[in-house]
């Protein structure tokens, strides 16, 4: 069905605009997490990141808000025409700009900890997940703008990854003698990795999901492995 809706919608001016857009959007939220990602031990931080990552933020934001615009609008003219292929575009456009609000939220992290964060403390906590991360965003353009089955569901097993990972973090820290900024800025941390890979997910399986199960890829995954 997917493959059916990319090749239907590539071939039309509206959808295709609307699909590089939405493209774009990943695109954004992958600069955000990297340059997040790359500065996350400095101190201090390079001058205007702050105001780097709350533009692309915002971006992202207007970007959301135009796609969901034009789509109500060539709905509203032709109500029949390319419905499915909006409904896909509608819902993980959503999941594109939740992407940005966590890298963002990220950036206010690593603002909130005192001082550098520890590049030892940070390994043996979170063992290379944002390089995970990191790979899963271009497993997750792959599989939704070229319908990679194949990366989709790769990316179903490197979310399992590194939300068990997360989770397992965050009991760790629980029972940690960090100091308590430390503990909260690293539970944050394993948070925002786990909503972040979530909502990449939610992308790339658009690809093998029905419309109806978009945002429940564990469940879909649950009742598979039954």
């Amino acid at each position: 069905m997917f493959k059916n809706l990319l090749g239907f919608w590539k071939g039309k001016d509206f959808l295709a605009q609307v699909f590089d857009d939405f493209n774009q959007m990943l695109e954004d939220s992958e600069f955000m997490f990297t340059s997040v990602s790359k500065h996350l031990h400095d101190s201090p931080r390079p001058e205007g990141l702050k105001d780097k990552i709350r533009d692309v933020d915002q971006k992202i934001n207007i970007q959301q808000r135009e796609i969901r615009r034009r789509i109500v609008e060539h709905l509203t003219l032709q109500p029949t025409v390319e419905f499915t292929a909006c409904l896909v575009l509608m819902s993980v456009v959503k999941d594109a700009e939740r992407l940005g609000d966590y890298c963002k939220n990220l950036y206010e992290v690593i603002e909130l900890h005192k001082g550098p964060i520890d590049k030892g403390l940070y390994a043996d906590f979170f063992n290379g997940l944002n390089q995970d991360i990191q790979s899963l965003f271009e497993q997750t353009k792959a599989a939704f703008i070229h319908a990679d089955e194949d990366k989709a569901r790769h990316a179903w097993e490197v979310e399992r990854k590194v939300a068990k990972a997360c989770d397992e973090t965050v009991k760790r820290l629980a029972q940690s003698d960090l100091t308590v900024n430390q503990a909260v800025c690293f539970t944050l941390i394993a948070r925002h990795y786990k909503r972040i890979v979530a909502h990449l997910v939610n992308i790339a399986t658009a690809v093998i999901l029905p419309l109806s199960d978009l945002d429940y890829f564990d469940e879909e995954r649950g009742e598979k492995e039954s």
